[in-house]
């Protein structure tokens, strides 16, 4: 009978310690987390554009879809579906098609930057039944990504006499900062997608696409990937960024260095940028846009520079060295004209990839940066006011007139 006592006293003892002790080994995977960039969705500033554009729809109707998603295939049909509708509708938007949905006015890009944020957090903290393997998810992730900025959308009409214009813009970046920002470059992008600009050498066909502002995608080649099928076929290319205050830039010169300076994940990168086959990397890449015709033409209110000054470790120095008028010979990069941040670098690879294709002869490309996009005097709160839209119309504006003037060269 003692015996028997022991035995059961040691058996509720290992009852209690299995209780007590932490399930490590069963206890569930914690729920993927958002992004810096999705975190900033719940702050007032983007729930405001998401409202006054009818974009605050966009997020819930694909939660409700894949709640009914049975399979990574049918889950998958619904991202790309839902991530080529908000690019359509952006793009259709900004051009003054269908309903407005509020009263944030239609050239606004800050709607589409929002609304993808919101359609990538429900994709990445999506925990469906049937489950879903780290790879499936990135893949899902990547489809909405390339469809909602319309990099899978390009597409030219086999008319001919019609040139071929690609033109890339931007996302907003320094939230932190202001989360009120909107990018004019990316403005630029959604009014211009599919229409045609009419140059003295005839019609022009514009297609746009949309890039982020993180380090990370730009290391794993969504510019080239992007890019590599289009430019043997088109007449022109420009990457288009946000620059300086009150004055377009050409840049004629890019440099191969990231400076560090923080993306939209609040992470910096300092180095040589990353490319395939970096043994035969140059540490600079050149302008093909006809900058002299540009920069002489009457395209809008704000003046137009030639901007041939970089930053640059002459060769045997040590220092970088401010070059007004271009690197000089063996000098290694510090910054191109356009800076050491992912304009530079978005004009670099592109200006690289079109070197590397043999079209460096044949093919006007390179980068505009164009001016800041201000709010009006005084406004520190607002999302929006009269001389902020008014700004942002004439920049699109003058970026299309620059690409009038540089197609028909």
């Amino acid at each position: 009978m003692h015996a028997l006592r022991v035995r059961v006293g040691l058996l509720g003892l290992a009852l209690l310690a299995g209780l007590s002790a932490p399930a490590t080994a069963t206890a569930a995977p914690a729920a993927p987390a958002p992004t810096v960039e999705e975190l900033r969705l719940d702050k007032a500033v983007p729930q405001e554009i998401l409202t006054r554009s009818g974009f605050d729809a966009v997020a819930p109707r694909l939660a409700r879809l894949l709640t009914d998603a049975h399979s990574y295939a049918q889950a998958r049909r619904i991202v790309v579906r839902e991530g080529t509708a908000l690019w359509r509708r952006a793009v259709d938007r900004a051009q003054g098609r269908g309903p407005a949905g509020g009263d944030l006015s239609r050239d606004d890009d800050r709607p589409l930057y929002w609304a993808r944020l919101g359609l990538s957090r429900e994709v990445r903290t999506w925990e469906p039944e049937f489950g879903l393997g780290e790879a499936q998810r990135s893949a899902l992730l990547d489809s909405l990504e390339r469809t909602s900025r319309g990099q899978t959308g390009i597409g030219y009409p086999r008319t001919g006499g019609l040139k071929r214009v690609l033109v890339t813009g931007f996302d907003p970046f320094t939230l932190d900062r202001d989360i009120r920002i909107s990018n004019p470059s990316g403005a630029s992008a959604l009014a211009l997608d599919g229409t045609v600009i009419e140059t003295a050498d005839g019609p022009a066909r514009v297609e746009a696409v949309v890039f982020p502002v993180r380090w990370r995608d730009f290391a794993e080649g969504t510019v080239e990937r992007t890019l590599r099928p289009y430019l043997p076929r088109v007449d022109l290319f420009a990457t288009v960024s946000q620059g300086r205050v009150g004055r377009f830039d050409v840049e004629r010169t890019n440099g191969a260095w990231r400076g560090g300076f923080a993306d939209n994940e609040n992470v910096g990168d300092t180095g040589t940028i990353p490319v395939a086959d970096p043994a035969g990397q140059p540490q600079w890449t050149t302008t093909t846009l006809p900058y002299a015709a540009i920069t002489a033409a009457g395209t809008g209110r704000f003046p137009v520079y030639d901007n041939t000054s970089v930053t640059e470790i002459p060769a045997g120095g040590t220092a970088p060295v401010v070059r007004p008028d271009g690197p000089t010979a063996g000098s290694l990069a510090r910054a191109g004209g356009g800076g050491d941040y992912l304009s530079n670098e978005i004009a670099y690879r592109a200006t690289l990839l079109r070197d590397r294709l043999g079209l460096h002869e044949r093919l006007p490309g390179g980068h505009v940066h164009t001016p800041v996009l201000q709010f009006g005097t005084g406004n520190t709160t607002e999302v929006t006011d009269p001389e902020f839209v008014r700004n942002r119309l004439d920049i699109v504006a003058q970026v299309r007139a620059i690409l009038a003037v540089a197609a028909r060269e």
